[in-house]
């Protein structure tokens, strides 16, 4: 076969053309392959460009901050001119200052250390080229980390990640409210039991992932500016004067973060492991909405709207299978593998400092693509179904027996009312009911032998599974 970009000693091991050699980059991960449209908007916050970034912006407002606080004796404030052109490395930040950076960091191999030069090589056009010591000033390196991660995760959550997951829950209380009144038997242990509605079903899970969101939107960042071991020393042995903490503090919170007073070289991230217990949380719910509605469609309660041209097995042409929820399961599992490792391993640093936590951050982005892609199959699989009430019906009226728990009900009130002959009620209806199949006739025929009262009798007797719904309708009036 003709060679391409690949030549003959770039070969894997059992001679095949390395597809690594190629001149097109080819992603080794599903997030910036197959799904890369489902996980883009993810980029901006919480990928090693969109994290370097972040650094550039904490490295810039650092600046400006001492500066605008005279903070230094013999810097004062910049002008606003000064201070716009320092903002614009930030917002014009692009591909090309990415690979600036790279050099950059090939010869410091140290990433917060090339993020200072980048800046510093910026100084002179801006006219504060005698400024260029107080690039970084007292900062170590996970001054401007922990700074950097949780703007970008915060970003990443509230911008991108929050939005689809509420969306994806507005979704399922439409669901909810339209199909309020539609009556479904209900399955404890897997089997028949006191009717409920589809609607009624669908309220519990929006208001379950309801809660999970509410928890996540109240999320603290945390964040820190304090120096090697969190003691403001250098800080201290520069500029005696200054009030350390005060500056540390107002400029964490002007970043619109929330100051950690006490940490040592690293801000413990303690937030991030509740956050991501959040997530997970909200994950693991979601993945039981998937093995329900997957299995609602076993039976048939949904039936699956066909897209037009798609197959759903390669040899059985007549099956539609329910790939969307069976993909954010997968999607959902691999998510929690990740956030239940970073909340374990964040929260854990050797005495004043490790760098676990550095190799394990540059992982947020997979935890929450994972996640956010399977958001979108959720709500994908769900635009595609429709509520088959025919064999919701049909299911009902062939589980009469489920009835059973209203007339003891039923009787025992009437006993307590001092009717006579209510004695042993759910024994004589577990006589009925356990292990049969009861129908109609039959089930009428045992409630007019019971010697009711006739208000009470006439209630039963008008009584079907599809009636016995409780005030499960009316329910669905919660998630409002």
């Amino acid at each position: 076969m003709p060679e391409t970009a690949a030549t003959a000693d770039t070969r894997t091991p059992s001679g095949r053309l390395a597809l690594a050699a190629s001149s097109e980059k080819i992603a080794l991960g599903p997030l910036d392959g197959r799904y890369q449209s489902a996980v883009a908007p993810l980029v901006d916050y919480l990928s090693e460009a969109a994290l370097n970034r972040d650094r550039v912006a904490v490295e810039v407002e650092w600046l400006i901050h001492l500066t605008s606080n005279n903070v230094l004796p013999g810097a004062g404030p910049l002008s606003a001119e000064q201070q716009g052109e320092l903002r614009a490395i930030v917002t014009e930040f692009d591909a090309a200052s990415v690979a600036e950076l790279g050099e950059i960091e090939a010869v410091t191999v140290h990433d917060v250390k090339a993020v200072e030069y980048y800046i510093g090589r910026r100084l002179p056009a801006i006219g504060i080229e005698d400024l260029t010591a107080m690039v970084h000033f007292g900062c170590t390196s996970e001054d401007i980390n922990n700074l950097s991660y949780a703007l970008g995760v915060k970003g990443a959550v509230e911008d991108v990640w929050l939005p689809a997951a509420r969306a994806l829950v507005a979704q399922i209380s439409r669901m909810a409210e339209d199909n309020r009144a539609v009556p479904m038997l209900s399955r404890t242990h897997g089997q028949p039991a006191t009717p409920t509605t589809l609607g009624k079903e669908l309220a519990v899970i929006a208001h379950r992932l309801t809660r999970q969101l509410d928890r996540i939107a109240k999320t603290e960042y945390l964040g820190k500016i304090n120096g090697a071991t969190g003691t403001y020393a250098a800080h201290v042995a520069s500029v005696p004067g200054a009030d350390w903490e005060q500056v540390s503090k107002s400029f964490v919170e002007g970043l619109g973060l929330t100051w950690n007073p006490l940490t040592t070289q690293i801000e413990s991230h303690d937030w991030q492991a509740e956050l991501y217990a959040d997530v997970a949380r909200f994950n693991r719910i979601l993945h039981n909405v998937c093995t329900d509605i997957w299995s609602y469609i076993s039976i048939g309660y949904f039936a699956q709207i066909p897209v037009a041209g798609a197959t759903g097995s390669s040899t059985m042409p007549h099956k539609v299978n329910p790939i969307r929820f069976e993909n954010a399961e997968a999607n959902l599992e691999i998510s929690n593998g990740l956030l239940d490792t970073l909340a374990a391993t964040l929260v854990t640093s050797r005495w004043q400092r490790d760098l676990t936590d550095s190799s394990s951050q540059r992982n947020i982005g997979v935890a929450f693509g994972h996640s956010l892609l399977a958001i979108s199959n959720v709500a994908k699989g769900l635009d595609r179904l429709d509520v088959a009430e025919d064999v919701l019906a049909a299911d009902l009226d062939t589980n009469w027996e489920v009835l059973g728990e209203a007339i003891q009900m039923v009787m025992r009130a009437e006993a307590i009312a001092g009717v006579e002959g209510m004695e042993n009620p759910y024994e004589r209806l577990k006589d009925l009911t356990r292990g049969h199949r009861v129908d109609a006739a039959r089930m009428q025929e045992f409630v007019q032998g019971l010697g009711l009262s006739p208000e009470a009798e006439a209630r039963l007797l008008a009584l079907t599974p599809g009636k016995y719904t409780g005030i499960a309708d009316q329910l669905v009036d919660h998630l409002k």
